[in-house]
């Protein structure tokens, strides 16, 4: 493989994250809790993975506002068009396979 400069290595990695969020938001059918319990991360995971990065950049994001970046509106917003509440399976899966414990 050839070697990649940084920045091309970066604009690469940016490419796959818009492509990731924009997936994301086009399954808006695919809960987060399913998204936790098979791949240990959420929208949510990705939005605060976002500010941390930028806060490590020195630059300040809210919580509402890299919520936004990956859910593409408020995220009260997407909950009320999107979320559906957890079922009992979900809930116990999740209780096994919880990351943030």
């Amino acid at each position: 493989m050839t070697a990649l400069s940084k920045e091309r290595q970066t604009e690469f990695e940016a490419a796959a994250f818009r492509r990731l969020v924009a997936h994301l938001r086009e399954r808006s059918d695919v809960q987060n809790i399913d998204l936790m319990n098979l791949a240990g991360f959420c929208r949510n995971c990705l939005s605060n993975w976002y500010r941390e990065a930028a806060e490590a950049e020195g630059v300040a994001v809210t919580k509402d506002e890299s919520r936004e970046m990956v859910y593409g509106m408020p995220y009260e917003d997407w909950k009320n068009l999107h979320q559906n509440e957890a079922s009992p399976v979900q809930k116990a899966a999740f209780e096994l396979n919880n990351p943030h414990k």
